[in-house]
Formats: C-alpha cells, sequence, structure tokens
C-alpha cells in the first residue's frame, strides 16, 4: 500500500516563514479522507487534505461521517506553556487516529518544536503581552490593531474552511484581546453543530483579580453562551476553579476536572538510551543541578541569582546546567555567558525542545512555577527548587506555594536575597530524602488521556467516560 503524502501550510504577514508538518499516512487507515469539497487548492496537493468531507458530522448529528476535526487554538502571546499544553492534547487525540488535528498558535518558535506526526500547524502572527491584559506586536513597526485584526480574521476564514466539530479554546475564553470573539458567534449562528470547549488551567489568578476581569470583559455570560464544555486541567481538591471564580449558572454545570495534562513520554518508564542537554563528560560524577525558566523570556533574575547563589572562589561541588530558553533577550544571554565565563562546573544551553530526558537526569531542577514545568517534575518525580514568577499575576506564586504545602517541592519568592536563598537551599534539597510514592501520587497527571477519552466519547468512537473518571462541579 502507498504511503500518501500530506503537507498543511499557513503563513502570515510577519512570520519568518511558513511553518508546516509533513507526514505519510495508509490511506486506508481510518484517518485519512480525501479533499474537502469545493477546495482545489487542497485538492491538487498530492494526497489532499487530512480531514473530512465538508458536511461531515460526528455520529448522531446527520450526514456523512468522517474523521472528527479539532480546532486547538493556543494564543501563545508569552513563554511556552499553552504550546505545550496543546502538544500534549494534540498527541493524544493522534494517537487515537480518530481525529484531524489542527492547531491554530501564535508561538513565535513553533518551527523549531518537535510536533507530533500528522498535526496540521496554522500560525498566528505572533504578538507580546506588556501587562496582565494589554498586548502588543512582536515584531517592531507592527501594528498592533492590524496584526490583531488579520489573526481574527485568519481564525474566523479556518473555521469557516474546516467547519471543525469541535473548537477547544486554551485559557482565554474571548481569545487574546478578544480576537476569537467573531468566531464563536458564528459558529453558534452557522455552525451549532460543532462542540465549543473551554480548557482552563488549574490556577489563573487570584480569585478577586480573575473575578474583576472576567466581569469587566463580560465572560460569564460568554461561558453560559458560547461553551459547551468548560475543562479544567487540574484537580478540584487542589483548587477549585469554579468555586473560586465564580463559575455559575448555565456554565456550572459544565465544568469538568480532568487532571494535570503533560506529555505521555512522561508517564511511561525512562528511557536510559536518551541523552540529557548537557555533557556527561564534563559533569564528571557529579549532581547534576539543572535551572530553567520555560522559554526564557523572564527568566534572567533567576539565573543570574543561581550563578551568584554559587561558591565564588571554587567549583561547586555540583555541575550546574542553565537552560537559557528561545525567548531570552541575547544581551541577557550574553550576559549569562560572561558571569559563568572560565567556570567549568557550569554550562550554558540554548534551549530544548525535548525535556524529558533532562528532567529525568537531573538530581535537583531548579525552575519557576509554570503549569507544565510544575506537573512535570511532579510527573518526572524529581526534587525541585520553584522560584514563582512574580508579577503580572500571583497565578505561579499561588501555585508554587500550594506544591509547597504538600511537600512536593520547595519553594523561595524572587527578591534581593534570592541568591543568598537559593545558597542555603540548593544543598539542603540535594540532600533531602525523595519524597514518598504517596506524596507524587497527590496530583492527578492524566488530563490529556481524560480529554482524548470524552472526545473521543463525543464522536461516538467508544464508550462513554466512566463517571468516576470525572470530578463534575
Amino acid at each position: 500500500m502507498r504511503d500518501v503524502h500530506v503537507v498543511e501550510r499557513d503563513s502570515a504577514p510577519g512570520f519568518a516563514g511558513a511553518v508546516w508538518r509533513e507526514t505519510r499516512m495508509d490511506p486506508a487507515a481510518p484517518f485519512g479522507s480525501g479533499a474537502m469539497e469545493g477546495d482545489a487548492a487542497a485538492a491538487s496537493r498530492p494526497g489532499g487534505l487530512l480531514t473530512r468531507r465538508a458536511g461531515a458530522r460526528m455520529p448522531g448529528c446527520g450526514g456523512p461521517v468522517g474523521p472528527t476535526v479539532v480546532f486547538l487554538y493556543s494564543h501563545d502571546t508569552f513563554g511556552l506553556g499553552h504550546l505545550r499544553r496543546n502538544l500534549a492534547i494534540a498527541e493524544r487525540l493522534l494517537d487515537t487516529r480518530q481525529f484531524a488535528v489542527h492547531l491554530l498558535t501564535g508561538s513565535p518558535v513553533i518551527g523549531q518544536w518537535r510536533l507530533p506526526p500528522g498535526l496540521h500547524v496554522h500560525p498566528l502572527p505572533p504578538v507580546v503581552k506588556t501587562g496582565a491584559e494589554t498586548y502588543k506586536a512582536r515584531e517592531a513597526g507592527q501594528s498592533f490593531g492590524l496584526v490583531k485584526g488579520y489573526r481574527a480574521a485568519l481564525i474566523l476564514t479556518l473555521a469557516l474552511r474546516y467547519r471543525p466539530d469541535v473548537f477547544l479554546v486554551d485559557h482565554a475564553p474571548a481569545g487574546m484581546n478578544g480576537e476569537i470573539l467573531p468566531t464563536l458567534a458564528m459558529m453558534r449562528r452557522d455552525m451549532p453543530q460543532t462542540r465549543v470547549m473551554l480548557g482552563l488551567r488549574d490556577i489563573l489568578d487570584s480569585p478577586e483579580t480573575v473575578r474583576a476581569t472576567w466581569a469587566e470583559q463580560d465572560i460569564p455570560d460568554l461561558l453560559d453562551h458560547a461553551y459547551d464544555d468548560i475543562l479544567v486541567y487540574g484537580s478540584r481538591a487542589l483548587f477549585d476553579v469554579a468555586e473560586a471564580y465564580g463559575i455559575g449558572g448555565a456554565a456550572a454545570g459544565r465544568v469538568r476536572y480532568c487532571g494535570h495534562v503533560v506529555a505521555a513520554d512522561l508517564l511511561l518508564p525512562g528511557n536510559a538510551g536518551a541523552p540529557p542537554c548537557w555533557s556527561v563528560l564534563r559533569a564528571a560524577g557529579r549532581k547534576v543541578v539543572l535551572v530553567t525558566a520555560g522559554g526564557g523570556g523572564d527568566g534572567f533574575a533567576l539565573m543570574e541569582a543561581y550563578l551568584r547563589a554559587l561558591p565564588q572562589r571554587q567549583p561547586a561541588s555540583f555541575h550546574s546546567v542553565i537552560v537559557t530558553g528561545p525567548l531570552m533577550q541575547p544581551a541577557q544571554r550574553a550576559a549569562l555567558a560572561a558571569a559563568a565565563g572560565g567556570r567549568d562546573d557550569v554550562e550554558l544551553v540554548d534551549y530544548i525542545t525535548d525535556p524529558l530526558p533532562s528532567l529525568r537526569a537531573a538530581d535537583l531542577v531548579i525552575a519557576m512555577a509554570g503549569y507544565n514545568t510544575s506537573a512535570e517534575l511532579i510527573a518526572a518525580r524529581k526534587r525541585a527548587i520553584l522560584v514563582p514568577r512574580p508579577a503580572p499575576r500571583a497565578e505561579q506564586r499561588m501555585r508554587a506555594r500550594l506544591l509547597a504545602g504538600l511537600g512536593l517541592v520547595r519553594a523561595i519568592e524572587q527578591g534581593p536575597d534570592l541568591a543568598a536563598d537559593l545558597a542555603r537551599e540548593i544543598p539542603a534539597a540535594l540532600a533531602a530524602p525523595e519524597p514518598l510514592p504517596e506524596t507524587w501520587a497527590q496530583l492527578d497527571l492524566n488530563g490529556a488521556e481524560r480529554v482524548a477519552d470524552h472526545l473521543a466519547a463525543l464522536a461516538g468512537k467508544r464508550q462513554d467516560v466512566p463517571g468516576s473518571a470525572w470530578e463534575i462541579a
């Protein structure tokens, strides 16, 4: 049986090159299908589009049936957390071979990332968060209004072109600065069969801040009228999102707590053959402390303080590996390189797209308290010191305190004494015994699997998910 060559390609103004995914798939597999009716450009591609015919619907909705088309919207205005969370979900969906998955992302590093085979990527022009609810175009000289307008039009056009069965929105109910509101309105009017879902991480911000922001943006009404499901990527026992943020009315009955979302590989036994990101020769048998701040856009203060925390007149008894991240400013990266210059016990790495081997191989991880990083550390059962981002949201501080209270991590607040705090905590963390298995088990990490099961149940491909697997608000 010959393979089908599938390419999905989209470009956007101001984006450095088109992002695309390429794979080969068996046309007899249940995942494949022909081009959409009326899409001459798609039909001209070798093998056509990896999606169902126009007019195809979920079983039970009437009309012809094909692969369930899922849109994952990830606004990605800062860091890598939204991207990594959506990729974890996409990978689980694609593994079932029941879905055609499209990722709409504003990440500026999507072209450098390891992506699941078969994923369609539609890049949105990248923007940068400048405050809690303010943004600007990432590329200098571009009008934010024009960039936002293009993003909104592109999202609407893609929805009309592919007519998704599921539209899963990550984190922002109205999208970046309200950019998906036209699409949500169009779906309710012209595509009522589309299941519209909101995926929320465990903690967004302080309850008072979220309630005030949502009230200002009319989010409670939007949740009532635009969304069929609200999936919380966390556990109600650890943080009751519905109660904290005042999700009431019709939306309250649509809240499902599905557990934290991590990549599938993190839940599998370790792969001893996968090398970490550092030089084992340079580590020379010493314990390794891995320092990371996700994308690195705001990681400089942590990493600079870490270097000052190391012994200054002699090598440390451990090997330090600092992953600066793809979003760190070049001048900041250069300053860290200068501060680490001449030290054989410090190794700087620009960035890694697969953190799993390094997380597993490290003896201690020092990181900020982002959703993905925190969940990955728990999944890898790794000693960790979390240094949460101090602003603009309280999210990371709240998460670090919660996890520290459970005995899963140590937590240090950023402040003028950060270097001294790190110098004190690092030896203590390295010497401390590992938490017991029941301690690690306090965090439910099966979120991606439950999301995939829920969507498969809706598509009629599997039996309904047992009620015990979900926590219903």
